[in-house]
């Protein structure tokens, strides 16, 4: 993502995973806001960490202060394995959790996805959520919803969502079905394909602008 982007790897069930770290700037942040996950959309249709969006998610992140760490999918880069249909990569992305709150214990929680990674990250909030709501992210970033496309939980009122006008892979209409239960707005942007061609900017400024200390 930039010069300063850290690789690392971690174990997993399936093999070692490649993943990646970000700091945000140490001169605007001497203390991290919060800890950030991005997952990336699907990885048997060229999905990777390094997906522009999932980098614009990360980018957004650390401009609101957080460390951000992302990972490349069971048998995406440098990750062992083969996909298992969210089912490990939600196991392999609470590794991660778990590995970078060893490296920074304390920091809030703030999980980021596009795509299928937003299946897997609302998942693992899920699954965090029944385990002690006290580890759970206090804030989800969900670009690409893949409502319809798989069985997508429920997810915190404050979730922020944004998805493309002219998604042809996630309809917009699929996105509002699941939101509309929930009570939850949907930021549409205008003339944005699923992978919001010439719209990326657009991403990290709504994140930076409605987030909350």
């Amino acid at each position: 993502m930039n010069a300063q982007t850290q690789i690392f790897f971690i174990p997993g069930a399936a093999g070692q995973l490649e993943c990646a770290l970000d700091l945000p700037d140490s001169t605007q942040f001497p203390t991290p806001r919060g800890l950030a996950l991005v997952a990336h959309p699907h990885p048997l249709y060229g999905g990777t960490m390094d997906n522009k969006v999932a980098q614009t998610l990360a980018r957004g992140f650390l401009a609101l202060g957080y460390v951000t760490a992302r990972m490349n999918f069971r048998g995406v880069g440098g990750s062992a394995g083969t996909h298992d249909e969210g089912r490990g990569e939600t196991d392999d992305m609470a590794l991660l959790l778990q590995h970078m709150r060893d490296l920074y214990p304390g920091l809030p929680l703030a999980l980021g996805g596009f795509s299928f990674g937003t299946f897997v990250q609302s998942q693992l909030q899920q699954r965090l959520i029944a385990a002690n709501p006290g580890t759970a992210a206090e804030r989800l970033v969900l670009v690409g919803t893949a409502a319809g496309k798989w069985p997508m939980p429920t997810v915190p009122a404050n979730t922020i969502l944004i998805h493309g006008e002219l998604d042809d892979t996630i309809p917009l209409t699929a996105v509002f079905d699941w939101a509309r239960p929930q009570d939850i707005p949907v930021i549409v942007i205008p003339g944005a394909d699923h992978f919001f061609h010439r719209r990326l900017q657009h991403i990290k400024n709504l994140m930076v602008e409605m987030w909350r200390p």
